[in-house]
């Protein structure tokens, strides 16, 4: 299982539970954006978008680089990588217990009949 700290993932899962910075997400995998094409799109205001992107950097989603006057966000990946690997954990392991249970009732359904 992957190594990722606690409150990492909860910065990023924290950062996710947002319906506008999913999308900020979904469009950095685009491919880097300026701040100002990323309020056009989901109608917010400059001081909502700067909110957002600190969150999203808290949570290791996002990098700013500085072209000018211009910041130049970019999505970092990895987070969601991590993430991920955590969210596969946990996927084995209901997998497992339904395959157990589904052992199980066919079993009961085979003895009684």
């Amino acid at each position: 299982m992957v190594n990722i700290n606690d409150e990492q993932l909860s910065h990023v899962f924290m950062a996710l539970a947002d319906e506008t910075r999913r999308e900020m997400v979904r469009q950095l995998a685009n491919g880097s954006l300026p701040v100002k094409e990323l309020s056009n799109p989901n109608n917010i205001s400059k001081s909502a978008v700067t909110k957002h992107l600190k969150i999203l950097e808290r949570a290791g989603l996002l990098t700013r680089q500085v072209v000018g006057r211009e910041h130049i966000c970019s999505l970092n990946p990895d987070p969601l990588v991590e993430v991920n690997e955590w969210l596969a954990f946990y996927q084995t392991f209901w997998e497992d217990k339904f395959d157990a249970l589904e052992f199980y009732l066919d079993k009961q359904l085979t003895e009684s009949e």
